[in-house]
């Protein structure tokens, strides 16, 4: 059951925007305001009110699924027919998020109309929906905490796949078959798994190179329950740990625990990841933190807001936020660990509470 808090949210937003309708076009949109899970939809939302646009391929399918709005097979394409039936509803004005909509899509959407309303029809009104989805309902929390803990269990139960000689394929391979044994749509992402100098790629997809006898293993990943996300990396050492190894751990560590002890509503994007990247530049480690600390998850693996330098956007409770600072030499190492957490209003709650203790196999 979709709640109508979601669609008097939004119509609210419409609203204060100046816009009569809102067009929603982007996929995960259009499952939070419907429940929808199909490739190809669109909904107009008008006031409180919404109708879904799909194909022939989904009659079936959006019966099941669509909750609170109304449905329209297409016989033509969707877009067309979303922007026609508008027009003859009367909507004079349709806002758009021009963050999701290209130049071409756009210009697609004003072929679709009259001529006459072509220069005034659509007006730009920002990601209306994507503000509404930062901030979690019960529900999408416990679908949240329900995906974090078995992508906790799946990180418990794959480390006896992590041994020198299996390849990366291997262990990512091992992890994402236990993910779907256990009820998970998809994973989130490409699975990280990134041993030895490869550890030092914060994005190191799993490759074929192989699990070294001695070094990191960085292993980021995620699944998709129930519709929503999760998000968590552990870094283990294989055999014993060479000079600064140890040390760059312990000092992620405490960058990472900084910033989630930073975590709480009303504290700045900015104040969290300063949090965690003053420690690392009091441990001399910080030039070698290339990005963020972190980013909101969801429907979508990165949401709004990004948890990052000069970001002055304020936490609100309800927000589900990743805290995970790294640190990466290239030609040496990498280490990152990252929890998913829940802001509320004292601070926050970690869903991903799998231990991050030192762990050499």
């Amino acid at each position: 059951m979709i709640p109508t808090a979601r669609k008097r949210k939004l119509a609210a937003a419409i609203a204060k925007s100046g816009a009569e309708a809102l067009l929603v076009t982007n996929l995960a949109d259009v499952r939070y305001l419907s429940g929808f899970t199909g490739s190809n939809a669109v909904i107009v939302m008008r006031g409180g009110r919404g109708t879904l646009f799909t194909d022939g391929r989904y009659t079936a399918q959006a019966a099941a699924e669509v909750d609170g709005l109304k449905v329209v097979i297409a016989d033509q394409p969707v877009v067309p027919t979303a922007c026609a039936w508008a027009v003859a509803e009367g909507i004079l004005s349709c806002g758009f998020d021009e963050t999701q909509t290209t130049v071409a899509a756009l210009d697609g959407l004003k072929a679709a109309l009259p001529a006459k309303l072509r220069k005034s029809f659509f007006v730009a009104v920002g990601p209306l929906i994507a503000k509404l989805r930062e901030i979690k309902d019960e529900d999408e929390i416990d679908r949240m905490r329900e995906a974090a803990a078995l992508g906790c269990r799946l990180f418990d139960e794959c480390l006896e796949h992590v041994v020198a000689g299996a390849t990366e394929m291997e262990v990512a391979m091992a992890l994402e078959y236990m993910a779907r044994l256990n009820g998970a749509e998809r994973m989130s992402f490409e699975t990280i798994i990134a041993g030895g100098e490869r550890s030092a790629l914060p994005h190191g997809r799993a490759t074929t190179a192989k699990i070294p006898k001695r070094g990191f293993v960085t292993m980021d990943f995620g699944v998709v329950l129930n519709g929503y996300c999760s998000d968590m990396t552990r870094t283990v050492h294989m055999g014993r740990a060479k000079a600064g190894e140890r040390e760059a751990y312990e000092a992620v560590l405490a960058a990472q625990e900084a910033g989630v002890a930073a975590v709480k509503a009303g504290v700045t994007a900015q104040a969290v990841d300063q949090a965690a990247r003053g420690v690392l530049e009091g441990a001399g480690l910080a030039e070698w933190f290339t990005h963020s600390t972190g980013h909101g998850v969801g429907i979508e693996i990165h949401e709004g807001p990004r948890l990052g330098k000069k970001q002055e956007q304020k936490l609100k409770a309800g927000m589900v936020v990743t805290i995970e600072p790294g640190v990466y030499m290239p030609g040496k190492f990498g280490v990152r660990i990252e929890d998913t957490v829940l802001v509320t209003v004292e601070g926050c709650e970690i869903l991903t509470p799998t231990t991050k203790a030192w762990i050499e196999l």
